[in-house]
């Protein structure tokens, strides 16, 4: 996992074709006025999921894990807190889904790190990594944020 701002995750993660494809992606100018949805950027290997939503608070959030793609997590614009945890913190409570890359859980409170992520920062969760996005930097509030899910 790492938690940085665009400009320096460069020098941060060896950079393979499809992260300098998510990378140069995520640095257009008119990032800001992507509409929500999915947006291919090399077929299957790298897409984005533009997203906007109001952040809550932890009691109804569940972790998340994948296996197949690696995500990096964009704040457009707002903050939110990601949680954070090595996978096998998390408890299983719906299996891994192949067709949607993704099973979910918990991790017992005071068992997970909070990453606060302001407009312009990012994070990187490799499938060892299992995250709770979505949740309130305090006060519930508007987010836009890319994934952009690059293949391991």
């Amino acid at each position: 996992m790492i938690v940085t701002d665009l400009g320096h995750i460069d020098r941060q993660i060896p950079m393979t074709v499809e992260l300098r494809n998510a990378l140069t992606f995520l640095r257009q100018p008119e990032i800001h006025n992507l509409e929500d949805g999915e947006i291919e950027i090399n077929g299957n290997k790298v897409f984005a999921i533009v997203q906007r939503y109001e952040t809550i608070k932890t009691g109804t959030l569940k972790f998340e894990c994948h296996h197949k793609y690696l995500d990096i997590q964009f704040i457009v614009s707002g903050e939110e807190v990601i949680g954070w945890a090595p996978a096998e913190k998390m408890a299983i409570t719906e299996p891994y889904d192949a067709d949607k890359d993704v099973c979910f859980g918990r991790v017992a409170e005071g068992k997970w790190t909070p990453l606060r992520l302001q407009a312009g920062q990012l994070t990187v969760f490799w499938p060892e990594d299992c995250h709770m996005p979505k949740v309130a930097a305090g006060t519930p509030a508007m987010v836009m944020k890319i994934v952009v899910k690059v293949a391991v």
